[in-house]
């Protein structure tokens, strides 16, 4: 599979013509808020999420959870994370990986313990057990009596940055090929470039990519990292770091640095050079 180098059209420009009102809604607040910085945020209390949420919030497009490690989840978890992502304009994206048949799906995203669908505006998914999944979530978000319909999206995990990631070749190939067909529902992918070629419409597909990190080659447990830069140039729309800012000295200061560093790339990519972030904002 060759790497594109990823669309060349500014983010405005695609919130004008995607076909799917959370990617426009997407780039809306990327466009706005001069960020394509996505914050991961891999706490265990609430507490600690929220508090993260609201200190980051302003520098963010993205603020992305693993909620199962979170032990003392309720609904303060939930109302903190709306009120928080409509004060500070930033979409939560709950990195699940949902794997598993399409009835079982079905019940994890809408409904059960963690109720996904009532507050995560993006989940991702894998179709490591098969097509099936996709069907069934497609199914669920475009239901007549859906409560959320046109306001939540899925993303394909087409590839991993752990060390022999097997989330490669023929995997990666077949979510390609499988996205297209459910554009009411499949916004994009999780991967380490632009999948395909840029497109407009239904073909033009998000890219968030993980691993990101402007300092550190590896974390020891087999994370690979690549700087904002050159996830931006292979063609990432949104970068995600997690470590890198929230553990660093000074979180604020560091989230600004990525923020700037994905912005300029995103910049340079789309030949828009003389619009850049401030420091202070």
């Amino acid at each position: 599979m060759s790497v594109s180098q990823g669309s060349r059209e500014s983010y405005q420009e695609r919130s004008l013509h995607h076909a799917h009102p959370v990617a426009r809604r997407l780039f809306q607040v990327a466009e706005l808020k001069k960020s394509n910085l996505v914050i991961s945020a891999d706490f265990t209390e609430s507490k600690s999420l929220l508090a993260c949420a609201d200190e980051l919030g302003p520098y963010i497009a993205v603020f992305k959870t693993h909620i199962d490690i979170v032990s003392d989840f309720s609904d303060e978890t939930v109302i903190g994370l709306k009120q928080l992502a409509k004060k500070h304009n930033f979409l939560i994206f709950e990195d699940r990986k949902l794997v598993d048949i399409g009835n079982t799906v079905q019940k994890q995203y809408h409904g059960g313990a963690l109720r996904l669908s009532e507050w995560a505006d993006i989940v991702n998914l894998s179709i490591l057990g098969g097509d099936g999944i996709v069907e069934a979530l497609n199914q669920t978000v475009t239901a007549a009596d859906f409560p959320y319909k046109g306001e939540r999206a899925f993303l394909l995990l087409a590839e991993m940055t752990t060390k022999g990631s097997r989330a490669v070749g023929p995997y990666t190939e077949q979510c390609v090929e499988l996205a297209p067909a459910y554009p009411k529902s499949v916004i994009g992918f999780v991967s380490t470039r632009a999948l395909t070629a840029p497109a407009t419409g239904a073909g033009d597909f998000v890219v968030f990519s993980t691993g990101i990190n402007m300092s550190a080659q590896g974390d020891g447990l087999g994370q690979q990292y690549q700087t904002p830069q050159s996830a931006i140039e292979r063609g990432s729309d949104f970068v995600i770091v997690g470590r890198g800012i929230y553990a660093s000295a000074d979180p604020v200061a560091t989230a600004i640095a990525y923020r700037s560093a994905g912005w300029d790339a995103y910049m340079r990519r789309t030949m828009k050079k003389d619009e850049a972030p401030t420091s202070d904002n």
